[in-house]
């Protein structure tokens, strides 16, 4: 069994590394891994504050010396930031990942240990599509979306008190409420891009808050759990 996990940025590096939550995740997943023969996970990291802070730096400097800023050239600041936070939590799966971090989805190769991380591939959309691409690869029905949001809402609950939390939601409906259009940085729930490839595949899209790791532990067992189904 294949778990594919999109671990955002926010979660795993909000400013500096939150290494508290990294220890914690690490040891919830070595405990899935010792318990279960079968469970094998992929994780998709995102960029998080290092990429917001230097996509802010290349955009500010890039004004004051009269050089448009590129979206192409942001979202490759984004990219590599995604492959540093994915690095580092390649170094602590330790002996369970064999593999060097994914950079381009469409050439992943069989995983030889049980768990394989990833990170962003090129410009055009966020590590979430990496994702979709990654569970379209080894045929996972589902990807869990780990941020710092425990639910979607119908519309931003910080600029609209009246928004209401979703529990389920279609792809139609979910992809009229994100739009069509990725921009660097765009803060969505689930990347436009990447919800239109999974409503291709008929993918299912779990997000919930990535803190939250005695709810990450229903999810995995298949229990009631906090958190917004997609699809």
């Amino acid at each position: 069994m294949i778990t594919v996990i999109s671990l955002g940025g926010s979660i795993v590096a909000p400013d500096a590394v939150d290494e508290a939550f990294l220890k914690n995740f690490v040891s919830l997943i070595r405990e899935f891994l010792e318990t279960d023969a079968e469970r094998r996970f992929i994780f998709v990291v995102g960029g998080g504050g290092p990429a917001r802070v230097y996509q802010k730096a290349y955009r500010e400097i890039s004004a004051v010396t009269g050089k448009k800023a590129e979206n192409n050239e942001a979202d490759w600041i984004g990219v590599m930031a995604t492959r540093l936070n994915a690095q580092l939590v390649r170094a602590l799966m330790g002996a369970w990942c064999s593999q060097d971090v994914v950079t381009d989805p469409t050439q992943a190769v069989d995983m030889t240990g049980k768990v394989l991380v990833a990170a962003g591939w090129k410009p055009g959309f966020s590590s979430d599509n990496d994702a979709v691409l990654l569970a379209e690869r080894f045929r996972a029905d589902s990807v869990i979306n780990l941020s710092n949001i425990e639910r979607v809402y119908t519309d931003d609950p910080k600029k609209n008190p009246q928004a209401k939390p979703i529990d389920a939601i279609s792809w139609p409906d979910f992809r009229t409420l994100v739009g069509d259009e990725w921009t660097p940085g765009k803060n969505v729930p689930f990347d436009p891009v990447a919800s239109r490839r999974a409503a291709e595949l008929g993918l299912r899209v779990i997000c919930a808050a990535g803190r939250d790791l005695e709810n990450l532990k229903k999810i995995l067992r298949g229990e009631k759990f906090l958190g917004t189904t997609i699809g």
